[in-house]
């Protein structure tokens, strides 16, 4: 057979056998099956790997400075606890006067509001009219409205629900100790029991550069939506919002979901300078300020700061965090970007893995190449 015959297409290389497409779409679907029906079991899973791979890095550098593993990893997850249990304290009493005005802040929407409401229900009025118009029918027929009783809440509910929340949050906590604990050594030996030793290396580099690149980005991202809460904060109280410190860690928060995030960040302070206000020059003056702080935060800074490697397409984005909602609710939420982040970085890692990469990645990109593939090229000897 001759060179030309045994040659590989340049378009072939990177890409999985057509074969083999019908049984990863069947076990994809049996896995997302199983992960849907056993959520409760996995959610907390799920969560406990994700903050094991954020909170690594710091794991690992107190590691290098001779403190044992176990020591770091309880110190570490102690330091993360009380930084949310102080911002959780911090926001309590805000928060609870919020959920006390609940009543009174209804009451001034449906006041304001009003004018609106009445045209809106003419314009129905009208509408049935003429539709019983149409049908021969003279007379309509106003419905009064009839109270409704609310059910008085459901105490052993709660009382469930309080429970399989807390342990929840208690497993996530455990078992994130155990992943960080154990650290690289323990998933050299479970990849090692069922895989070569090329491919046992091959699956902790990728986990590596998992860690690396979410580690990076998240760290990353959380400096920005700082800066974008501090900035929140400060527009509020200059416009005279009530309890701007709240107004900016839901900003900060928020912001950490793309797009719905800031969406429903943006329509929290829109409502509460309704509320707050009776200038529409105020109310206006509020929804624009924090429209400008996003727009800036999302089309300039982070561009800038977090840079093109990790950029996904943002229709899979909006997807994943649609399927993630629906499929896990707020857990979902939380995980979709993460399982986006890490399923880009693997795919770079793998010899299959260009497809993926070119259907993650936003815009038209130029044929994406594997790291293996890279290499090679970059071993072979430069023409004069």
């Amino acid at each position: 057979m001759n060179e030309e015959s045994t040659s590989i297409p340049q378009w072939g290389r990177g890409r999985r056998p057509r074969s083999s497409t019908a049984a990863v779409v069947l076990v994809a679907g049996l896995a997302g099956v199983l992960l849907y029906v056993a959520r409760a079991a996995f959610v907390p899973v799920a969560l406990a790997v994700l903050f094991a791979l954020l909170l690594s890095g710091p794991v690992e550098g107190l590691r290098r400075r001779r403190i044992p593993r176990t020591l770091s990893a309880l110190l570490i997850v102690v330091i993360f606890l009380s930084i949310v249990g102080g911002t959780v304290d911090l926001l309590w009493t805000p928060a609870q006067a919020w959920l006390a005005a609940a009543p009174r802040t209804a009451q001034v929407i449906q006041r304001k509001l009003g004018p609106a409401a009445r045209i809106m229900r003419r314009i129905d009025a009208v509408t049935n009219r003429a539709g019983h118009l149409t049908d021969g029918t003279a007379n309509v027929a106003v419905a009064t409205p009839v109270p409704s009783t609310s059910a008085a809440p459901d105490s052993g509910n709660l009382v469930i629900q309080t429970r399989e929340f807390l342990l929840g949050f208690v497993t996530v906590g455990i078992l994130t100790l155990f992943l960080l604990a154990a650290g690289p050594p323990v998933l050299a030996r479970m990849s090692g029991a069922f895989a070569s030793d090329e491919h046992a290396m091959r699956i902790l580099r990728a986990i590596q550069a998992v860690r690396g690149e979410l580690g990076r980005y998240y760290s990353t991202l959380a400096l920005i939506n700082v800066g974008l809460g501090a900035t929140t904060a400060a527009a509020m109280w200059a416009l005279g919002m009530p309890n701007p410190v709240l107004c900016g860690a839901v900003a900060g928060v928020l912001n950490f979901i793309p797009y719905a995030g800031s969406a429903t960040t943006f329509s929290i302070l829109t409502i509460v300078a309704l509320v707050s206000f009776d200038d529409v020059g105020r109310v206006l003056a509020v929804a624009g300020s924090y429209l400008a702080l996003a727009t800036i935060e999302g089309q300039l800074v982070q561009p800038v700061l977090v840079g093109q490697r990790l950029e996904l397409n943002p229709i899979i984005v909006f997807l994943a965090l649609w399927f993630g909602g629906w499929f896990w609710a707020i857990p979902g939420i939380i995980l979709a970007i993460p399982s986006l982040v890490a399923l880009k970085v693997v795919a770079e890692h793998s010899e299959y893995g260009a497809p993926l990469v070119e259907f993650l990645s936003p815009g038209k990109a130029k044929r994406f190449k594997p790291r293996r593939e890279q290499q090679r090229e970059s071993a072979k000897p430069k023409a004069a």
